[in-house]
This record gives structure tokens, sequence and C-alpha cells, in this order.
């Protein structure tokens, strides 16, 4: 049975009380942040007045926003560590609330900045009143132009807001609070309950048994539910199309990668070199399914160790002194912040009952980053330490390096810094190793993160595009449709040699990520992007090395795509897309070779 939050030791769990001290506080906070708001109306009908109004208004707009941010991100980590506490759930119900109405107040500013004559507005733009400190700000807003709405249309959007919020939240607490799943028997005979926290570990079973009851008796659990879960993302997604529509995108993806400052074709260098290099993928599955000495691999055997004779479990704190060793190659600063972490509470450890499933990094400015773990002393996990606190450190350096206005880095390279360090981390520990068999399981770990950020990912996006893609065609978004779009994707990605079991098709229905539209994506894009950047620091070069400590520190200075050519690496083509498919060719090649000795 899992711990409650109250039993959870106090070593384990996050400081939030860094960030805001007391529930009592955020609660005085809250309240001067709604009387600050209303600071927003003395702007409004004004903007043309002068270069000193714009600017009034925009550091005003930062420091209402700044204040929202850290009462929204308190109240939402405060729910995660235990989505089951009415409390929490209020709290962050009114950190929405308070976000959503800073929306529709501010919202009045993008429309009557552009409906000033552009010669007005650049005239502004070059007064010696600080106003140069938004000039990056200015020029963005100038370039969206075409989709902005009149003031009075932008403040409906705005007002609109929490009212379509219900997927997104309905999800959250149907997949965090409220659906259970079977209990079944592990290797030992011993009764456990699959949860989201141990399923991955249940799939890694050396016993075939436990796999095969632990994959059936979830997506047996989804199964159940999933009319009611198509309803749901179907509902996520219409909101998606009506608010790309709204602002005259053709498109719902090309409304987010948009807002982002992605080009699409960012989105089909990536499909399209992935499916090229599917065959890889399908050599893959080969692979495992000689390695597990199997007739028939299925989707339960897809985690399931492929080299016998280790079964390493990992301490929390062996797990962070390899996480520090192999992030050496960065240098002793990043150790230092990476040490301040682990000393000072920025992470929350271990599962318990109601708690947030995953894993990730969030903060807000002004405070230091937190990590939220499931940690359960696998070697994925350990390789998940490293990933988050990739994320925070990445958060540290852009806080630390940018105002406010340009800490926020964009989602399309918030994977990057994360995956960095599991790159790092996996060729330290093959040069560690001092055993065949040792080097064979930690190649054959390195592919597994190949097909489950890369290759997995990689087919979210696709999920996403095509049924994004339906929607805005007007067609129905129906549980058996959902499902069949799944399984034919599975199909296609695993290849010839996999079974592909019914239970699969619903696995869309556990993916909280899609209901961050067009997110996953962003997964293989910052992957390729990793491995390129770590190679390069692998490697000596002082250049990489340099332009990517930079990287860490723009935030949103300039467009994702310029930042990561900081770091060498140009996401606009599909080189790095390509260069990673290589280095898995290579790592099959290895693995191939020495399984045959």
């Amino acid at each position: 049975m899992l711990i409650k939050r109250s039993e959870v030791p106090k070593e384990a769990t996050w400081k939030l009380e860094d960030m805001i001290k007391s529930d009592e506080a955020w609660e005085e906070l809250f309240a001067q942040a709604k009387e600050k708001l209303e600071g927003y109306r003395a702007f409004k009908g004004h903007l043309g007045q002068s270069a000193d109004m714009v600017y009034d208004c925009l550091r005003f707009d930062d420091e209402a926003s700044q204040m929202t941010e850290l009462l929204y991100v308190y109240a939402r980590m405060r729910s995660d560590q235990d989505t089951g506490d009415q409390k929490y759930q209020e709290m962050f119900g009114k950190a929405q609330s308070l976000t959503f109405g800073a929306t529709e107040l501010s919202s009045y500013i993008v429309p009557e900045l552009l409906g000033l004559p552009e010669e007005t507005l650049r005239r502004f733009m070059e007064a010696d009143n600080g106003i140069a400190h938004y000039r990056r700000v200015l020029e963005q807003i100038m370039e969206k132009k075409p989709h902005t709405l009149s003031g009075e249309l932008e403040e409906l959007l705005a007002q609109s807001r929490e009212a379509t919020q219900g997927a997104s939240q309905i999800f959250n607490m149907f997949n965090n609070a409220d659906v259970k799943f079977p209990v079944i028997q592990d290797e030992k005979g011993k009764e456990v309950r699959i949860t989201h926290g141990n399923y991955i570990a249940l799939l890694e079973s050396w016993d075939r048994g436990v796999r095969e009851q632990a994959f059936k008796g979830l997506y047996g659990v989804y199964g159940q539910y999933q009319n009611t879960v198509a309803s749901i993302y179907s509902a996520q997604v219409k909101q998606a199309i009506f608010y790309a529509k709204a602002k005259k995108y053709p498109s719902s993806r090309a409304y987010f990668l948009g807002e982002n400052e992605v080009p699409e074709e960012v989105y089909d260098n990536l499909l399209a070199a992935v499916r090229k290099g599917l065959p890889l993928l399908h050599r893959y599955v080969r692979i495992r399914k000689k390695a597990l000495r199997l007739k028939e691999i299925h989707m339960y055997d897809v985690y399931a160790p492929m080299v016998e004779g280790i079964d390493r479990k990992y301490s929390f704190e062996e797990a962070k002194a390899i996480v520090k060793a192999g992030l050496a190659p960065l240098g002793e600063e990043y150790l230092s912040i990476l040490q301040e972490g682990f000393d000072n509470r920025w992470i929350d450890v271990y599962e318990n009952e109601g708690k947030r499933s995953g894993a990730y990094s969030w903060g807000a400015y002004g405070t230091h980053p937190y990590v939220l773990l499931n940690y359960n002393s696998t070697l994925n996990y350990v390789f998940t330490l490293a990933h988050e606190m990739g994320h925070a450190i990445h958060s540290y350096y852009s806080d630390h390096s940018q105002p406010y206005t340009y800490a926020g880095y964009k989602i399309f390279v918030a994977e990057v810094a994360s995956t960095c360090n599991e790159a790092l981390l996996i060729h330290y520990l093959l040069d560690q190793a001092k055993e065949p068999k040792e080097r064979q399981y930690l190649i054959s770990h390195f592919l597994e993160s190949f097909r489950g950020t890369f290759f997995r990912q990689a087919m979210f996006a696709e999920f996403e595009a095509i049924v994004h893609q339906k929607a805005w065609d007007g067609e129905p978004l129906t549980a058996k449709e959902l499902c069949r779009i799944y399984r034919q994707l599975n199909i296609d990605y695993f290849g010839p040699d996999m079974t592909v079991d019914h239970e699969i098709d619903c696995e869309w229905e556990r993916i909280p990520h899609f209901y961050t539209p067009f997110y996953v994506y962003q997964y293989a894009t910052g992957f390729s992007a990793a491995i390129a950047i770590a190679k390069g620091i692998l490697e000596g070069d002082k250049t990489v090395l340099e332009g990517y400590r930079e990287f860490l520190k723009g935030g949103c200075r300039k467009p994702p795509i310029d930042l990561l050519k900081l770091a060498g690496v140009d996401m606009s083509s599909p080189r790095p897309v390509n260069a990673a498919l290589e280095e898995f060719k290579a790592l099959l090649d290895e693995f191939e070779q020495s399984k045959a000795r």
C-alpha cells in the first residue's frame, strides 16, 4: 500500500516554503494580487499617448504576471503532492481563476498597441526611457498582427479561457485521484496494486507473467473508460481548434507552434526522418525478441531487460552520486548548482497516495526550481533524476541570467538540457563499465532511451497531428476511431515482428501531455539536439560547451531555433534527427555484435 502524504519523511519532500512561506502567506499574497490586477485598468485606452505610458504598462504587466505566476505554481505544486487534498484543490482553483482574470484584464494591451500606426510604435521603441528593454516583446507583438483580434474580441477570448479548461482538469482528477488499478502478484507471489508510479517497474520484471498481468491490468481499466476519456480528449482537441480558428491560424498545429516561434517544417522534418528510420526500430524489436528468447514478442515485453544477471537497485543517495559524477563534463559551476538542489530540498522524492504521476521540474521566477519525482530505485529513475535536474538547472541559469521578461524559455528547447544530461550520464556509465555484460546492459538502456524518448514521442506527435487534423475537418473523435488510429501507428512503428496486443489501442488515454497540445514532438527534437550537444562536449569541443552554457542562460532572448544554433545545432534542417538515427544504428550494431560473441 502507498503511504499517505503525512507519512513521507520531511527530508524527502520539497521545501515549498522557499517559494511562499506558508498557506496563510499565500492567502495574503492572493488578496494583494487581486487588488494589484485592478491596476491594468489605468492603462486601457491610453497606450497611444506616449512611450512612457507603453513602458509603464509593460513593466506593470511583468510585475502582475510574476505575482500571479508565483501564486499559481505554489498552489498547483501543493495540489500535485496529493491530488486528493480538497484544500489544495480549492487553492489551485482560486489561482487558476486569478490567472484567467489577469489574462482578461490585460487582453487589451496587444490589440491596442497594434492599433497604433506602426511608425508611432517604432518611434516609441526608440525613446530613452527604458523601453528598449521591451524591444523584442514589441517586435514579437508586431509579428503577430495577422493573428490579433480587436480589443473587444481579445477580451472575450480571454474571458473564455477559464471556461474551456474543463477537459484538462477532468483528466487530471480522473487519472491521478480517481482511477484505481487492480492488485496483481509480483515475482515472489506478493500482492501489489498497480499504480502510475510502479507500472513501468512491473513491466521491467524478469517474470513475463508479471509483465502481462500489469499490462492487461492497467489497460483493462482504461479500456472500461475509453468512451469517457475519448469525450474528455475530444473536448481538449476542440478547445485547441477553437482558439486556432479564432486567432486565424490554418490549423491548431500552426497555432501552437507559431506561439513558440517554431516553423512547422521542423515538425514535418522530424516525422519524415523518423518514418524513414523506422526499419531501425523494427530491427531493434527483432534484436529484443532474440535477446529475450521469445517465439512471439508482445507489447508488454518492450520494457523487459535484454541482458540477464543485472538487476541493480539504487538508493536515492547512490542515484545523486552517480548523476553528479556523470555530469562532471559540464564543469564545477554546474555541479555546484546540482549539489545545492540535492542539499536544499528542491526535490519531492517518493510516491505517496494521491501524488501526481510521473516527474517534472517547475518553479516560479525569483525562487529556485523544484523537481517532482516518484523515485523507485531503478536505473530508469536514476536517469529521470538527471533529466529533471537538467530542466531545473536550465531554469536556474535562465532565471539568474535574464530579467523576468525574458527568463521563460520556450517549450521547444525545454527538453534539450534534460536529455543532454541523460546522454552525458549514459556515456559516463559506459566508460565505467568493467564487464562486457554490464556494457551490454547499459547499451540496452540507451537503446531503450531512443525507443522511448525519440521514436515513441514521435509516434505520439504523429497521433496528435492526425487527430487534430481530423477534428479540424469536422470528423468525430470517437473512442473507436482514436483506438484505430493509435493501433495502426503501433503497427507501423514496431514493425512485423511485434504482436500488437489489442490492449495497447487505448494507451492514448493515459498520456497527460496530450492535454498540452503539440508538446510531445519536442521530446524527440530535444533528444536529437541533446545527442549532438553531448557528443560535442564529450569530444572536448570547447566551442560547443561554451555555446551550450550561453544557450542555458538564454531564456527567450532569441527565438528557440537561434538559441540552439549557439550550441552548434540547427533544428530547421533534418540533420540532427538523422545524426541521432545514425547513433541508434551504431548502438544496435555494437549490441548485436557483443551478443554474438
